[in-house]
């Protein structure tokens, strides 16, 4: 009367197709950031190389190298910092892609994703037709090359996908057991197994498997089902993000602003319902439109906070208040175009959502943050926005920096209030608080002088040649200096003589009851902000 289940009473591994792009963080590099694949590139993560490009490789670059030992074999590679989250935004659009062929699809890492075989081998008459069918289709939507393997269990279609192959059902012991034990991706094991003289995966897999438990633990035993073979993960489907955006399309153009308004309202009502079904809301809108004559429209507004249906109507008419009264054509911030007038009336509306939060995932302040007179100048400002273009309206963001010019970020308004630099670093050379209340544009020449009537100057060591006593701004009449302090040196990317800057920062207070920051680099004095 046995307790135990034997082997041929366990299901057997389920068809595994497996896709795999090839050198993936290298891609994803190009994707976002522009690097060229084709050229020798290596990846970075704790200065080993982790990915290298094909042409990399040609010249000796080999993964778990050394920066220095990469570089030196190859003098003109392309050194790129390992970036996981640029990778898995970069693969988003190729699980997309095979989302699009066939269903159920499962992220295994950023470069790689599985389904289960059996539904597109039926739907397109074979494994072999499904491979290639999904491949075609990963290049021409994403321009990405990408390899397919099929085999018994999720182990054993990643090593297939490394060459190609479509191993036959039935087939995956046999096409384990002659791969070297590195294939099973556990270093620490894959050395004590060499130690003890097993070379491969059939050396691994023959052993029994209650002494694999007993002498090398849980992973192993783990691994050890993995090389004979017996692979019965269920693949973890993941749910394909909802299609959010509602468009509609009109029998009559919309050429009058109170048609569009109206429309306008009845597709904003249906987007907010779509959002509340799923329990979202956003912070992002898309607001796109077709003419009769096929003239594509587009914007996006942003709001810090969520947006409510009268919200998301709001923008939508302002937006299309903008293009059919033509007020929009006029430049924005800095000279910067705007879309044209349409020729036509709009025939089709279309709302987008982005930014997309739970209802609860924003909750308003207790002070000064919400309320009629808030809401009053958001819907000004933001109607602003809709007539003159989304850069006329921008609010300043702190962050980190050494000067006070260079902690503010304009932004527009609505827009995510991220500074332009991390705040927590340090910043050597920081002046201390409080910080001063105008910065100005640009810094005014001024000059400051001593007792004897000398200009005041600071040495190589950060040595002031004199107390300073009076201050001359431009044209100005002297005014007298009665307290100071300082100099806070700085000195910013030595490194690029093109870009260095090296100065010497005093606060000083005047008689007129006045406070200043002032700078001096190279001999020349001027005002940079004032103190309230």
């Amino acid at each position: 009367m046995g307790g135990g289940t034997g082997d041929a009473e366990r299901p057997a591994p389920v068809r595994t197709l497996l896709l795999w792009c090839p050198d993936w963080p290298v891609v994803a590099a190009e994707i976002v950031d522009g690097v060229p694949a084709s050229a020798p590139v290596a990846v970075l993560h704790a200065n080993r190389v982790y990915a290298c490009s094909t042409a990399a490789r040609a010249e000796g670059v080999r993964r778990g190298l050394r920066k220095r030992e990469a570089q030196n074999r190859c003098p003109q590679l392309i050194v790129v910092d390992h970036d996981p989250g640029r990778d898995a935004r970069a693969f988003e659009s190729v699980v997309a892609a095979v989302e699009e062929v066939a269903a159920g699809v499962e992220v295994i890492r950023p470069g790689a994703c599985a389904l289960v075989a059996r539904g597109p081998a039926r739907y397109f008459g074979g494994e072999e037709q499904a491979a290639e069918r999904i491949v075609e289709h990963v290049a021409q939507t994403c321009l990405v090359e990408s390899q397919i393997g099929i085999a018994d269990g999720l182990f054993a279609a990643g090593l297939a996908a490394r060459t190609g192959q479509l191993v036959p059902p039935g087939g995956t012991p046999e096409f384990l057991a002659g791969l070297p034990v590195e294939a099973l991706g556990r270093p620490a094991l894959t050395d004590l197994l060499r130690r003890l003289g097993l070379r491969t995966l059939a050396d691994f897999a023959a052993l029994p498997a209650g002494d694999v438990l007993a002498r090398f633990g849980f992973d192993a035993a783990l691994a050890h089902q993995l090389a004979a073979g017996r692979d019965h993960r269920r693949l973890a489907v993941r749910r394909p993000p909802p299609d959010l955006a509602v468009t509609e399309t009109y029998d009559e153009a919309l050429d009058r602003v109170d048609a569009a308004a109206f429309a306008a309202r009845s597709l904003a009502e249906r987007l907010h319902e779509t959002l509340a079904g799923h329990a979202l809301a956003c912070t992002r809108l898309g607001i796109e439109a077709v003419t009769e004559h096929g003239q594509e429209l587009h914007r996006v507004w942003r709001h810090d906070g969520l947006l409510s249906a009268a919200a998301i109507a709001d923008r939508v008419r302002w937006q299309l208040d903008g293009w059919l009264s033509g007020t929009n054509r006029r430049p924005g911030a800095g000279g910067r175009p705007v879309p044209p007038r349409p020729t036509s009336g709009i025939i089709r509306l279309r709302l987008v959502p982005d930014g997309l939060l739970a209802q609860a995932g924003l909750q308003p302040g207790l002070w000064g943050e919400t309320g009629a007179e808030r809401d009053r100048a958001h819907r000004a400002l933001s109607r602003v926005q809709g007539i003159l273009g989304p850069d006329a309206v921008l609010t300043a963001v702190l962050g980190g920096g050494r000067s006070p010019s260079d902690q503010a970020r304009l932004v527009p308004w609505g827009d995510e209030r991220t500074p332009g630099r991390p705040a927590t670093p340090p910043w050597p050379g920081r002046l201390p608080p409080p910080a001063p209340a105008v910065v100005l544009p640009a810094p005014v020449p001024a000059a400051v002088y001593d007792s004897t009537g000398e200009l005041v100057v600071v040495t190589a060591r950060l040595a002031v040649s004199a107390a300073p006593v009076r201050l001359v701004v431009g044209a100005a009449a002297p005014v007298e200096i009665v307290g100071w302090a300082g100099p806070w040196p700085l000195d910013e990317r030595w490194w690029a003589p093109a870009e260095a800057r090296r100065r010497a920062r005093f606060q000083v207070r005047l008689a007129d009851g006045g406070a200043l920051l002032l700078s001096l680099a190279g001999g020349q004095w001027a005002v940079e902000a004032v103190y309230d």
